[in-house]
């Protein structure tokens, strides 16, 4: 398992953007390859979000974790 490196502003925003992304794709705002695209991605978003983990910042040194004294 992976160690959670995502802070809750985070982890907030990351589900924000899925949910905007979300009612684009609803209201027909959104279609063709750019909904599938936008969906993967809101999908990855919400996973990542529920997880705690990003991947991509384990590589590059990067946490938003706050860190305990």
């Amino acid at each position: 398992m992976m160690k959670k490196n995502m802070g809750v502003a985070d982890r907030i925003i990351r589900a924000a953007l899925a949910v905007v992304i979300a009612v684009f794709y609803f209201t027909d705002s959104i279609t063709g390859i750019a909904a599938i695209v936008l969906g993967i991605f809101a999908v990855i978003l919400l996973l990542t979000s529920a997880a705690g983990v990003c991947p991509l910042y384990g590589p590059l040194g990067i946490s938003t974790l706050k860190k305990t004294a």
